[in-house]
């Protein structure tokens, strides 16, 4: 079942470069068509757990709302789209902005730089008939009580629709997949023994959902090496 993604989920399609003010921060150039790549279920970490930050790695915090597909499909119009989301899910995408800006400039894979063990905290399954508008939505992010990131889903560059007509041009969506749509500005560094809560609320401010992590350093794996 959907609802059981973070269990039975294949695979996580995470789309970049969604939200202009993002793109900015980062001086990265906007697409002209939907740009995405993949992590691993594997990455998942529930809301009250441990992110594990690897030796060496500067890891940055990305809120984002995931949308939850129910009904596989591919070659989805976007008029259908609707008809394959189950439901949402608050998120984050946690990047080892180090190691993805040296890859970036060699022209190499993001697969290491996003997939880490825990870098996709994740909430709970809401059924889709609980959002009136999953473009209406608020995503808020703190480390240690200061508010980083705080934005809004209308902001979205290529809405869900889209997404889905994209994604399902390529690849098969499958039930359980998670889509995560893209992170608002403010994005930075999350380092051990920071407090993450993230937040996703509805427009008049009521909460939909949270998550809440701790940030320590992994122990043992990969170790990133500057000089390389």
């Amino acid at each position: 079942m959907a609802s059981s993604f973070i269990r039975t989920g294949k695979k996580i399609v995470a789309i970049g470069r969604n939200y202009s003010e993002h793109i900015k921060e980062l001086s990265n150039t906007a697409p002209k068509e939907p740009f995405f790549f993949l992590k691993p279920t594997t990455s998942y970490v529930s809301t009250g757990g441990q992110v594990e930050i690897p030796s060496g790695i500067i890891a940055h915090h990305e809120v984002e709302l995931g949308l939850v597909i129910g009904k596989p499909g591919r070659d989805i119009s976007q008029a259908n789209a609707e008809s394959h989301i189950a439901g949402y899910a608050l998120a984050v995408d946690m990047t080892a902005r180090n190691l993805q800006d040296r890859v970036k400039k060699s022209g190499l894979p993001w697969s290491a730089a996003k997939g880490f063990d825990t870098f996709t905290p994740i909430g709970s399954f809401i059924p889709k008939e609980t959002i009136k508008d999953p473009h209406d939505l608020r995503l808020s992010l703190k480390i240690n009580g200061a508010l980083k990131q705080n934005g809004t889903t209308a902001d979205m560059i290529f809405r869900i629709p889209r997404l889905i007509e994209h994604i399902s041009s390529i690849m098969t969506l499958e039930e359980g997949d998670l889509v995560l749509t893209g992170t608002p500005s403010g994005v930075g560094p999350v380092v051990a023994g920071d407090k993450v809560e993230c937040l996703l609320a509805d427009p008049s401010g009521k909460e939909l959902d949270s998550i809440v992590f701790t940030a320590v350093n992994r122990e043992g794996g990969y170790q990133f090496k500057a000089s390389e």
